[in-house]
């Protein structure tokens, strides 16, 4: 078995593990300031919208174009006047020039422009035209995909788990959302229909390893209370523990197709539509992962201490663990028994193998004579 198998198998049977829930301060802090950042980096850059969302036009020139990218920059931007121009060269030669909140009338200078410095016909200049009702249409809709979506986890993880649960999965999937959206705004990514596919994309895979740790950490903590050695957030914490391997390798194997997507399709190979849809997920997916495991469990944990039949558990194994420490420093039976062994040892001659005296039952013995049983 190779040696990470054997670190799962150790975690999973409790043998070995990391103190995720009795550190969850820690985890928390390190939250609030990648939110915060995130955030700022929203209210500050803002959000780089597409053409979908604001409306515009978008212009496609023939494939293995001469001219180069920079040169149809400046021509486009001669005939739009002050709107925003975007270019990005294409896979087979061509070149893609977006134009943000440009109607049907300013379109075709820059048709007429772009053409003249290709020296084709203005036919041959692929253009399509989106309107700003169209953008709003579709930014409606994702926001209201979202607020759905939402609402059915929460239903879902209340009835198969507890409202605690479906709290914690809730803010979890809300951290994870506004690291990505902040993300999006500090890298400057445009936001396209592709953006949106991802982040609901990533709140599926967020679900998924959170309820994986929801389901074992159930199964663990059933009749919790019939028992005195763990209290519920050291449940909780074994439970993540038996899962931590299968969550890194699930994270793992998700992020190098994604990753391959965006840094070799979107970046070397230029594919613009990977960009948004990978970088949405490779951050979403990193995040998901750390939420499910920093995040939800320990809220879960801080939810439940709260609970007065927790509150009740947890002072019974305080008790109990401080009655077997003073048990063990002050129980007079083992004392005399390890100075009778020692006076023994000291009195036996040198060579000389005899019968050691064996220490009287700690329980059976006390208050009755040694001696044959009758």
């Amino acid at each position: 078995m190779s040696r990470l198998g054997t670190l799962g198998a150790r975690l999973y049977r409790g043998e070995v593990g990391y103190d995720f829930v009795g550190k969850r301060k820690i985890w928390y802090g390190v939250s609030i300031l990648i939110t915060i950042t995130a955030i700022v980096g929203l209210a500050v850059r803002g959000l780089n919208m597409g053409i979908e969302f604001s409306g515009g036009a978008v212009f496609t020139t023939p494939n293995n174009t001469k001219v180069s990218a920079s040169d149809l920059r400046q021509a486009a931007e001669k005939a739009a006047g002050d709107h925003t121009v975007v270019v990005q060269e294409l896979g087979r030669g061509g070149v893609r020039i977006q134009i943000s909140e440009l109607d049907t009338k300013e379109a075709l200078p820059v048709q007429e422009e772009l053409a003249k410095e290709l020296h084709v016909t203005t036919s041959k200049i692929d253009t399509q035209l989106v309107g700003p009702s169209w953008g709003e249409q579709i930014a409606s809709k994702a926001w209201q995909g979202l607020a759905i979506f939402m609402v059915l986890v929460v239903i879902y993880l209340a009835i198969a788990f507890e409202w605690r649960m479906a709290l914690a999965a809730l803010i979890a999937l809300i951290h994870d959302l506004t690291i990505t959206v902040g993300v999006y705004a500090l890298v400057g990514f445009e936001v396209t229909p592709g953006t949106v596919i991802g982040l609901l994309t990533i709140l599926g895979y967020s679900l998924y390893d959170t309820v994986v740790v929801f389901d074992g950490l159930k199964e663990a903590s059933k009749d919790i209370t019939k028992q005195t050695r763990f209290t519920y957030s050291e449940v909780a914490n074994r439970s993540l523990n038996s899962t931590l391997v299968r969550s890194i390798n699930t994270t793992v194997v998700a992020l190098l197709p994604v990753g391959a997507l965006l840094f070799i399709g979107g970046g070397a190979l230029g594919a613009g539509m990977l960009n948004d849809i990978s970088l949405a997920l490779f951050v979403g997916l990193a995040a998901g992962a750390y939420s499910s495991i920093f995040i939800a469990t320990p809220l879960v944990a801080d939810l439940k201490e709260r609970d007065p039949k927790m509150k009740a558990l947890a002072k019974r194994v305080k008790a109990k663990r401080a009655a077997a420490a003073k048990a063990e420093t002050t129980d007079p039976t083992a004392e005399e028994d390890d100075a009778r062994d020692l006076e023994d040892a000291a009195a036996a001659p040198a060579g000389v193998v005899g019968q050691r005296r064996q220490p009287a039952s700690r329980n059976r013995g006390r208050g009755r004579p040694s001696g044959k049983r009758r």
